[in-house]
């Protein structure tokens, strides 16, 4: 349930931040890119020359297989005077959704030949005790903010799934403060996300009205035809970014070029475009959806590994929830083994958007 106040999103998340910097000496925005990121930068940046405290630390994860554009914006924000750049161009593993022959992209891979030439002022030692992306950021802010109270600012935003409003809403993070994750509360360690109520339409009036800087990228999106409120970045061979994959080629010609030759299974994805995709019907050589989907996790996952951790999921799904959403259940394992999706981000997103339905009908989400 929403509650409205007289205070604008605008007015309430300056007052967060600056609630922020009066609570942490060590304030990091995290950036993507995106058109969150470059609000959340902008805001930041505001308060922190309103306190005097410049320049602004601001961190960008790098994943190599990224729009020419949002590198460019990049380039215009870690290069500004009033910035002290972290830009994190460290190996990493991504999963690569468009080949299970090749299910990850080693992102900087020593001895390989990248997208795109390391930046002079990045970071290029991975120091932090992981590869993973999402396991980065705890690892970033407690490697080099150790023993010292420390926080990210990101442009996370409950509109966008009903897994982000679930786990931003349900429980306080840091005193009076829900719209937030706690990295180690050892350490102090935070993130927080100050427009977590904001629209995409807010996000685009304040970049309009206060002529914010931002990624050309959704210049071309728009120019596709693609609606205002599915434009995201993101690296382009993601399980949630695939779509990207079917306009590239006239948009960024010179980023597709690269990217063909730098990850398996890009110009295949291209090319079978909504297709790559669990088809609406079930193939006529199969019984049930629970045949089909067991197939392709036998014959398609060729990484035992990965086909575990698919099967274990897939098994508990089988076991939590009723039968009346089974065949929607079934139609993201599918999705989830056509588009390599190790770690069921889709999958959760229908959880949680599953769980809100149920719970709002008064109706039980599982078996008795």
């Amino acid at each position: 349930m929403k509650i409205y106040l007289t205070q604008n999103v605008f007015d309430a998340a300056l007052e967060r931040i600056r609630y922020l910097f009066n609570e942490f000496p060590n304030i990091i925005v995290n950036i993507s890119g995106g058109k969150d990121s470059t609000v959340i930068f902008n805001l930041a940046m505001r308060v922190a020359e309103e306190m005097g405290r410049l320049p602004l630390k601001v961190m960008f994860l790098d994943q190599e297989a990224e729009w020419q554009a949002v590198i460019d914006h990049i380039i215009s924000i870690m290069y500004d005077k009033r910035v002290e750049p972290y830009w994190l161009q460290i190996p990493i593993k991504l999963t690569n959704a468009t080949s299970t022959a090749e299910p990850y992209l080693h992102c900087w891979g020593e001895g390989e030949e990248w997208m795109r030439e390391k930046d002079q002022i990045s970071i290029k030692d991975n120091h932090y005790g992981t590869d993973r992306f999402h396991e980065m950021f705890p690892a970033f802010i407690n490697t080099d903010f150790k023993d010292v109270k420390a926080c990210y600012l990101a442009g996370v935003r409950c509109e966008e799934s009903p897994a982000r409003q679930l786990g931003l809403m349900t429980s306080l993070k840091y005193k009076h403060i829900p719209w937030g994750k706690i990295h180690s509360k050892k350490y102090q360690h935070y993130a927080f996300y100050p427009i977590y109520d904001w629209s995409y339409t807010d996000v685009w009036k304040a970049i309009h009205f206060n002529k914010w800087p931002y990624s050309k990228i959704y210049d071309y999106q728009y120019q596709h035809g693609l609606p205002i409120n599915q434009m995201r970045v993101s690296n382009v061979h993601h399980e949630t970014a695939l779509y990207s994959l079917f306009y590239m080629q006239e948009t960024e010609p010179d980023t597709w070029n690269k990217l063909t030759k730098r990850v398996r299974g890009i110009n295949s994805a291209g090319k079978l475009t909504w297709s790559l995709f669990c088809p609406r019907q079930l193939p006529f050589m199969f019984t049930s959806w629970y045949e089909y989907r067991d197939y392709l996790l036998e014959k398609l996952v060729t990484d035992p590994a990965i086909r575990q951790i698919l099967r274990r999921n897939f098994a508990r799904d089988d076991k939590s929830y009723i039968l009346d959403i089974h065949p929607a259940m079934l139609t993201r394992h599918i999705n989830a083994i056509l588009t390599n999706d190790v770690d069921l981000t889709r999958m959760g997103t229908w959880r949680a958007a599953h769980l809100n339905y149920r719970v709002g009908k008064g109706k039980n989400v599982s078996k008795p």
